[in-house]
């Protein structure tokens, strides 16, 4: 018998990939330490001594290692983009017509070679370049971007009302905060007990799980899918992929494109922000006045993800007396006091404390998809999905690669310089925003017509 969720999936995945990231982060940082000095590391820690006196030798060189990881980290990001963008792209685009397993399938066999290659070179100690490697070819298979694009596309299929469908992705964005927050608060135990090659293990694990449960108990949401990419050569199948997107935008009215333009504008550049900035926390807080051990950061990482749980409950509660586009806006101001106050963050209660105005950071992500999803027709949902997952992969692994170069060169003389750009930046998607509202107004009425036309295809179906 098959099972018509995708949210224990999900909630594997997120797991692996909360577990894996700051595990890869301090793997890194560890190494990278030991390679440049003789400076030790502390016999009952995994991370590595630091030093709050700007006089002392060791801070100079706790500077010279926080800009080889940024750097590092950089090129990581750097191998696994294109490959990234071409596999997101394709899966998901296809998936209109082949069904919405086949990117859950394929970027989960990706995620767990990945995660097995890391359990490998953290007990070898092979060089950690091969990191950069496995990045790439990782990337090959698709990655967190299209598994989640996947996961939405098939959320959608089974949504018929406009209420449902925002409710339904704010549930998702619910669940991968409760799994993120409770992954993020164990990790430095993770760490400590168990070092990172049985951490690495762990979620080596989950990901063995999560393919057996999609291969064998998921039901597909598409319960024919179409027969139309048979037998057609790879370069035929590529053009007809790039066809569906052009007139997934053509087919719309002048003031309906421009709608979805804007839409998609304020989703990326919103999301480029707040994912760029993301993997600094960990850097910003590893380093002098802060200097936390892994614990510590663990709590850090729970903390920032009661965002997912107070932004699901902020979606729920809103939705009762404001539109969503009013909801957004109030996800964007919040984060960008957020952004601003950190930067001037210098004790642990403090760092704590600016936590406080990301507590809606993930309604405008939520909020803007559901809003995206409702512009376009039910048999443009995998396209629609493969353009946002593809700018989102193109984005985020940009904005990685653009907030570590940043960091690496700011660090040395401002800290924070970092996270007072992040809130400036956020300007942009709230002006987007505003621009959103205006052009709504007159799209209005076509919304409407295609969610009846969605409706009807859904029934249908």
């Amino acid at each position: 018998m098959k099972i018509p969720f995708v949210e224990p999936a999900i909630c594997l995945s997120v797991f692996a990939m909360t577990l894996t990231a700051p595990l890869t982060t301090q793997y890194v940082y560890r190494r990278i330490w030991e390679e440049t000095g003789n400076y030790s590391i502390a016999p009952d820690s995994n991370v590595s001594e630091c030093a709050k006196n700007k006089s002392s030798p060791i801070f100079a060189f706790q500077e010279e290692v926080q800009k080889k990881v940024s750097l590092f980290n950089l090129q990581m990001d750097i191998s696994g983009l294109i490959p990234g963008l071409v596999s997101t792209f394709m899966l998901l685009s296809h998936s209109d017509h082949g069904g919405r397993k086949f990117p859950l399938i394929l970027s989960s066999v990706g995620a767990l070679a990945n995660s097995a290659w890391l359990c490998l070179l953290s007990y070898f100690a092979f060089p950690i370049q091969l990191l950069i490697a496995s990045t790439f070819l990782g990337a090959l298979c698709g990655n967190y971007t299209t598994l989640l694009g996947a996961s939405f596309a098939y959320i959608v299929d089974q949504c018929k009302e406009k209420k449902q469908r925002t409710i339904r992705i704010a549930i998702i964005d619910f669940l991968l905060g409760i799994v993120t927050g409770l992954t993020g608060l164990s990790s430095g135990y993770f760490i400590r007990e168990l070092g990172f090659v049985w951490s690495f293990l762990i979620a080596t694990m989950a990901l063995t799980v999560n393919l057996i449960y999609i291969l064998f108990f998921l039901e597909d949401s598409m319960k024919e899918p179409s027969s139309q990419n048979v037998s057609i050569s790879w370069t035929e199948g590529f053009k007809n992929l790039f066809n569906r997107t052009y007139m997934l935008f053509k087919n719309n009215s002048g003031e309906q494109r421009s709608l979805l333009c804007l839409l998609l504008f304020t989703m990326i550049t919103y999301f480029f922000v707040t994912i760029g900035i993301s993997p600094i926390f960990i850097l910003y807080e590893l380093d002098s006045p802060l200097c936390w051990d892994e614990v510590l950061i663990g709590y850090g990482s729970a903390l920032g993800s009661v965002s997912f749980f107070s932004s699901f409950l902020g979606i729920w509660l809103f939705s009762y007396c404001m539109e969503d586009i009013h909801m957004a806006f109030i996800g964007i101001f919040t984060t960008m006091v957020g952004m601003a106050m950190i930067a001037f963050a210098r004790t642990t209660l403090m760092m704590f404390l600016v936590r406080l105005p990301f507590l809606f950071t993930v309604v405008p992500l939520s909020v803007l998809r559901s809003m995206i999803s409702k512009v376009v027709r039910s048999t443009e949902q995998g396209t629609m999905f493969a353009c946002l997952a593809f700018l989102e992969t193109l984005g985020g692994i940009t904005a990685v690669s653009t907030f570590n170069g940043i960091y690496s060169a700011t660090v040395a003389w401002y800290k924070g310089f970092v996270f007072l750009l992040s809130a400036v930046l956020l300007l942009i998607p709230a002006i987007s925003l505003c621009a959103v509202k205006c052009v709504s107004r007159n799209a209005g009425s076509y919304v409407l017509l295609i969610q009846e036309e969605s409706s009807e295809d859904s029934s249908d179906r």
